[in-house]
């Protein structure tokens, strides 16, 4: 069995959409691909940049129930949306991505 091709990766728009049997909701792609947006924002810290990509690293693990995923994520988030260093639109990005995560549980 060979092993799947995979995309190459261009920026925080190259997120591919889900697709086959298990697919998640287009309502979750959207999710990560914000989180993609703000982890690729360089007028965000980094710590804030790589705590997106930890929430999106959250949410994209197979084996884990939906439910754990969105959970993990939005304790990531909300420990970001805490952080003093964060811009404004940093911290209403995040407060979206959370309200929208929240509304898929």
């Amino acid at each position: 069995m060979n092993a799947p091709a995979t995309l190459p990766v261009t920026g925080p728009a190259a997120v591919p959409p889900p697709t086959g049997p298990g697919a998640e909701s287009p309502a979750l792609h959207r999710i990560v691909e914000s989180l993609a947006q703000l982890a690729g924002d360089s007028s965000v810290p980094r710590n804030v940049r790589r705590g997106a990509q930890s929430a999106k690293d959250e949410l994209a693990k197979p084996r884990v129930a939906l439910d754990v995923r969105i959970a993990s994520a939005v304790y990531v988030l909300d420990d970001l949306a805490n952080d003093p260093n964060l811009p404004t639109h940093g911290r209403t990005a995040i407060w979206s991505i959370i309200s929208s995560l929240e509304s898929l549980q």
